[in-house]
């Protein structure tokens, strides 16, 4: 009877070897990067840099689950790929800290917020940590850190402290602003000299141009949790995305932030930009930049000014649609109804106003994305009666939740001819259609294709688009219109009335008046307060104010100042930074994050992310070389995060105009979930199969696929899997699973193939009775170098092109064949040559790093893997010696012949030729052609 073997690669191995190798790298400092400059400095800067990041993660008290570390372990796959390449490699990974889960949660079990992060960083670091992820664990931070939120509000300073100059293209500081005015090379908007102005005067010239400032904005409010709503943290039905409040469109006084400035670079420039297509356009589309004119319609006493991208369907329009929330539709109410109204129109309201109030209280809390779905149009007449400038027809006014206020002037001109959700309006409100481009039916629906213009005046016979060029130029000369480009693209609203947020480092003296405070005040720190829970409101009162937890701050709310007026007590702002402003430029700190001087020195900045010399002449933009993550940060962190760029590329403060020059949006990982008769979800988990029937506590439940998580309680944590097959199977699992790019499906079940092919592994090298490696010194057959020189080029090539899947296919083909070739017994074989598996191992270390390394050792090697060159695969083995060729006769293949590589084409015929099944289907005839297609085929015509 055999004994069972002593060092097989079983769990108590795995641990252990995991363990150990884990502690080894971070004893060793064989995972730093090292910097030109500064602490970090050192000699491995000498090398080509790499920076990959992934993109940063939420600490959530949750932790991981297995669809988490997909693009972690594909990033530190790829970035010890990239350190066997010989280059020096920035991978590190920090925590994205600020912000409203952790602070609903704080709020829910009276535990600070700071204590919740650090719990669920300590968490996450130890769940990482496990999965072997090869970090610079030096560069770590999190955004909640005053070291490094201080940078954070640094750079809010500089961003406040500059405006656009519109004629140079780029932001300068508004000291270069104050200059222009007081030399009178620029002059102040009433014309009166910079020295004639007063002192708040001249601040509030100087503050209008600032790239910061506070304005009057439609926001998002939401009165159960207390704060404004970006547009992302709101639901398809109107309500928030944390507790499912209420959210109301409200006109609130809040800070922005003007990305608008910047939306023609923002658009331009994404051709510079290695990323994926599908995330160009989101970006684009976000942005919307579009050409067309300005219609006035005379609207009684007032000129309603409305933007179109068809100034050449002017003609059509028959009536006029203003969003519920514009601030015009107040002035334009008049006290009753006008003689003959249609009924369908004053939603059996009494008068005008009473209608458009009832109406604006039914919309508020209906979300921007629900109001442009298509469904059946509400909305009330103003009472008011506009112009058609072109016509002369008077038009009646309406107030629609279609039409947002945020897109052009808040006020639409409705072709119902044309558009279909002017049509479906028109059609609920009984208003006329008007026919303006042939080519379809008006009756039965909108025509918004191509065609001639008709009923246009001197319009007709052009097609629409050349009547858009025409209709611009007519309205400009008619005074009645103009040119002009519109975005979609908003001003960025920079506020939260929250606690857990970077405060604003800015004060305000009696009168309101803002000032920025100077660098030496900062960090401006958070305070701590007893009572960080935000002021809310009945979730149901819209017509509730946010009011900020940090009013509560006691003394921490006044603070003496000295703004050239002598030292004078100011209060300080109680806003704070939503959550995107640290992940704006953490990237940035990862280069130096030691510094103290500033957020980082510019020389780590040009060798890390600097332009480089390219085959585009000098377009490479700079940036982070690979940038790792999903598609539901494709708009707005990266459209943030290129704003904030700009800014300091304009300001001087970084060589690279853009923060990241590649971008790869990997997939998910989906798993089975189980919902009940009530359409409940259950607990995965818990389900048990029968029969191709599922049942959940005797219950018959239903099974789909969704995106892993907890809503869909369907969630494996990475602990589980780690501590049943080992970090190494994990890794070499997830990435095996799929195209990186793709989502894919979890079967725990099939993990175990993962943890066969390096069990394999293990016993090419290792004897698994004595544990001493079994490799022999004699040189390796033709055979088995040829295969072996392959397996280098392909795996390399796999690698290098993220298709980690392929690259454990060509491992596992390679294994496969030493293990039959040497291990199987067939042939007499004491073991495989070193030289053919010495090289397996060094492959495989990016996959498998702590098998990899423990295999090292015991073949004798002192070294690391770490930064062990990745094997080079020699030209001349790849050539094959023998060819297959598939023989068509007649055009269906009839045989396959075997020739030697790089015979000549007479020689490849007459093989061809006397094959027998060949000769068979010739039947004696004579072909009329013989094709020889080199190294594909060969065809026999008749």
């Amino acid at each position: 009877m055999t004994e069972p073997a002593a060092h097989r690669y079983d769990n108590a191995t795995v641990r252990r070897i995991e363990e150990f190798w884990q502690a080894e790298w971070q004893r060793s400092g064989a995972l730093h990067a090292d910097n030109p400059t500064g602490e970090l400095a050192g000699d491995g800067a000498a090398r080509e840099p790499f920076f990959i990041m992934d993109m940063f993660p939420y600490p959530s008290g949750d932790g991981l689950h297995v669809g988490h570390p997909l693009g972690f372990i594909a990033t530190d796959v790829f970035a010890r790929f990239q350190r066997m390449a010989g280059k020096n490699v920035l991978h590190t990974m920090g925590f994205d800290s600020f912000g409203l889960p952790t602070e609903i949660y704080a709020v829910q079990t009276g535990t600070h917020p700071a204590a919740v992060t650090d719990r669920n960083v300590e968490r996450f670091l130890r769940q990482i940590r496990r999965i072997g992820l090869g970090h610079d664990e030096r560069r770590r931070f999190k955004t909640s850190d005053p070291d490094y939120y201080r940078w954070t509000q640094w750079i809010f300073l500089k961003i406040y402290n500059a405006w656009y100059d519109r004629e140079a293209g780029r932001a300068r500081p508004v000291g270069e602003l104050e200059a222009a005015f007081a030399s009178g090379a620029r002059a102040t908007p009433d014309g009166r000299a910079w020295s004639a102005l007063t002192k708040a005067e001249q601040r509030a010239v100087v503050d209008s141009h600032r790239l910061v400032g506070r304005h009057e904005s439609v926001v998002n409010w939401c009165p159960g949790l207390g704060t404004v709503l970006s547009n992302e943290e709101v639901t398809d039905e109107g309500r928030s995305e944390r507790g499912n409040f209420p959210v109301f469109r409200k006109s609130l006084r809040q800070w922005t932030m003007r990305i608008t400035e910047y939306a023609d670079r923002l658009i331009d420039d994404l051709d510079r930009l290695d990323w994926p297509e599908k995330v160009k356009s989101m970006q684009r589309n976000w942005i919307g930049r579009s050409t067309g004119a300005v219609v006035s319609f005379p609207c009684g006493e007032q000129v309603l000014e409305v933007f179109t991208t068809r100034p050449d369907t002017l003609y059509g329009v028959t009536f006029l649609v203003a969003a519920p929330e514009s601030e015009l539709v107040a002035s334009l109410v008049p006290q009753a109804w006008p003689v003959g109204t249609d009924p369908r129109w004053t939603g059996s309201a009494a008068t005008p106003a009473e209608a458009v109030a009832t109406y604006r209280a039914k919309v508020a809390n209906r979300a921007e994305r629900e109001r442009q779905e298509d469904k059946a149009k509400t909305g009330v007449f103003t009472g008011a009666f506009a112009v058609n400038p072109l016509t002369q027809e008077r038009i009646p006014v309406f107030v629609a939740d279609y039409v947002l206020a945020g897109y052009g002037t808040g006020v639409v001109m409705a072709v119902p001819g044309h558009d279909q959700r002017d049509w479906d309006f028109a059609k609920t409100f009984g208003l006329p259609v008007a026919e303006v481009v042939s080519g379809g039916d008006v009756e039965i629906g909108a025509h918004t294709g191509e065609g001639q213009l008709v009923n246009s005046g001197s319009w007709d016979g052009l097609s629409a688009s050349e009547a858009k060029a025409v209709a611009a130029d007519d309205l400009e000369r008619l005074g009645v219109g103009r040119k002009q480009l519109q975005y979609k693209l908003r001003d960025w609203l920079f506020a939260r009335q929250r606690y857990w947020g970077e405060p604003f480092p800015l004060v305000a003296d009696e009168s309101g008046q803002v000032f920025p405070l100077d660098d030496t005040a900062l960090p401006v720190l958070l305070p701590q307060i007893e009572d960080f829970r935000p002021i809310v409101f009945d979730a149901d009162d819209q017509d509730s104010r946010p009011s900020a937890p940090l009013k509560k701050a006691g003394d921490w709310l006044t603070v003496e100042c000295d703004f050239g007026d002598g030292a004078q007590p100011y209060t300080r702002e109680t806003d704070v930074m939503p959550n995107w402003a640290g992940s704006c430029w953490y990237y940035l700190r990862y280069l130096d994050p030691k510094n103290e001087e500033a957020f980082c020195d510019p020389e780590n900045e040009r060798y890390w992310i600097g332009p480089r010399p390219d085959a585009r002449g000098g377009a490479d933009p700079g940036g982070v070389d690979l940038y790792v993550g999903g598609t539901e940060h494709a708009v707005l962190h990266l459209l943030y995060a290129r704003f904030w760029h700009k800014v300091l590329h304009d300001l001087g403060y970084v060589s690279s105009a853009e923060p990241f020059r590649r971008l790869f949006n990997q997939g998910y990982i989906q798993a089975p979930s189980y919902t009940d008769s009530r359409g409940a979800y259950v607990p995965a988990a818990e389900v048990e199969e029968r029969d191709g029937e599922f049942f959940w506590q005797g219950q018959p439940v239903k099974r789909e696929f969704g995106k892993m998580g907890k809503s869909l309680k369907n969630s494996i944590t990475p602990d589980e899997i780690c501590d049943e097959y080992g970090a190494d199977t994990l890794r070499v699992y997830e990435m095996s699973m799929g195209p990186l790019d793709q989502s894919k499906d979890w079967s725990t079940k099939d993990i175990v193939g993962a943890q066969r092919f390096l069990a394999r592994v293990w016993r090419v090298v290792v004897d698994e009775q004595s544990g001493q490696a079994c490799v022999v010194d004699a040189e390796p057959d033709a055979e088995t170098v040829r295969a072996l020189h392959r397996a280098i080029d392909q795996v390399g090539q796999e690698y290098a092109a993220l298709k980690f899947n392929l690259a454990v296919a060509k491992l596992i083909e390679y294994t496969n064949y030493l293990t039959k070739r040497y291990l199987s017994g067939q042939q007499g074989a004491e073991g495989a040559p070193r030289a053919a598996v010495e090289p397996l191992v060094v492959m495989l270390a990016p996959l498998a790093p702590h098998l990899a390394e423990e295999l090292w050792r015991r073949l004798g090697h002192d070294e690391l893997l770490v930064r062990h060159p990745f094997p080079t695969a020699d030209p001349a083995f790849l050539v094959d010696d023998e060819v297959k060729l598939p023989v068509q006769v007649a055009g269906k293949v009839r045989a396959t012949i075997v020739v030697p590589a790089g015979v000549s084409e007479d020689v490849v015929r007459a093989a061809a030729l006397a094959d027998p099944k060949v000769v068979e289907h010739l039947a004696g005839k004579e072909p009329k052609r013989v094709i020889v297609v080199p190294k594909k085929m060969v065809s026999i015509v008749l």
